[in-house]
Parts: C-alpha cells; sequence; structure tokens
C-alpha cells in the first residue's frame, strides 16, 4: 500500500521536477491510500493557484485511491505522531493512515526525512 502526502500530489499535478517520483504509486489506485485531508490541502492550493476546474479535476482524480477519513482513532493516532515527530497536524494525519494501512509514504516534504517507511526525495 501507498500513501502520497499533498507535497507529492501537487508536485505531480504542476508536472515538477521530481513528478517521476510520485508517478508509480500514483498509477495504481487499488493500492493507494489518500488521506481526506489531502485531498483538502490538494484542493486549497490548486484553487487559489489554477482555479476551480484544475482543482476538481485533481480532487476527482486523488478519490479514486482509498479514501481515508479521519477517524476518532486515526485523530488520536495523529495527535501522538505530532507529538513524538513535532510535525504539524495534517502531516501526522497523513502519517497516521500510512501506518494504519502498513503503507509506504511517498513525499518531498522535510517533516517526514528520516522517518520509517517513508520515501522522502528533497524538493529541487
Amino acid at each position: 500500500m501507498n500513501v502520497v502526502d499533498s507535497s507529492g500530489w501537487l508536485e505531480y499535478f504542476a508536472d515538477g521536477q521530481n513528478a517521476s517520483k510520485f508517478a508509480e504509486p500514483l498509477s495504481d489506485p487499488d493500492t493507494l491510500i489518500v488521506p481526506s485531508v489531502s485531498i483538502y490541502e490538494v484542493f486549497k492550493v490548486l484553487l487559489r493557484e489554477s482555479g476551480e476546474q484544475a482543482a476538481l479535476q485533481a480532487a476527482g482524480a486523488m478519490q479514486r485511491g482509498h479514501v481515508a477519513d479521519l477517524t476518532p482513532q486515526r485523530a488520536l493516532t495523529a495527535a501522538a505522531l505530532s507529538l513524538r515527530h513535532s510535525i504539524p497536524m495534517a502531516d501526522s494525519i497523513i502519517l497516521a493512515a500510512a501506518q494504519e494501512h502498513d503503507a509506504v509514504l511517498w513525499t518531498q516534504d522535510d517533516d517526514f526525512k528520516g522517518l520509517k517507511n517513508v520515501n522522502y526525495f528533497p524538493k529541487k
């Protein structure tokens, strides 16, 4: 299973320099876990920067994977992870979803650098 964090989705949709790094996990929706907070973050950025149509298309593409909603248990796990790793709320929710599904987390967000089961690609 795979989780691509919001920075990876945005890089992929923008066809940035690291886009190819995220193509592999994004190409198989059957093994893709998409935390609902990632849909929020990506939609917000694309709505602001690219307009409603692009944001809606991205949100639709993201929902092809298995959407992981914020359950009470995931919220508690995320809070503990946030404190343990000193990471922001959204990142901790994404990490909690990845850990819950024994998934590899794909990212270019420095907050995840060095964590277990994380494929981290520095921004170019």
